[in-house]
């Protein structure tokens, strides 16, 4: 059987779109400020894989970075 590989490559919703991106997802429960849906070129917007808004919350008060994986891996619901 053939191996196939996977690229990712993450980019900013704000950064300018290029030919070279492939699809682009966005993974976010709020839609960035200030960006329309048609300058962003987002293919898929996947908001229900994001963090909750709590745990969001929670980073931006201590950004302790093994602490919020953890706790995200924990209340995902994907």
């Amino acid at each position: 059987m053939a191996q196939q590989t996977l690229a990712i490559a993450l980019k900013r919703a704000y950064e300018e779109p290029a030919e070279s991106d492939g699809t682009r997802v966005l993974i976010e429960r709020l839609w960035p400020r200030g960006l329309s849906k048609e300058r962003a070129h987002i293919d898929l917007w996947l908001k229900d894989v994001a963090p909750s808004t709590e745990l969001r919350t929670w980073f931006h008060h201590d950004p302790e970075e093994k602490e919020y994986a953890e706790a995200h891996t924990a209340t995902a619901s994907y």
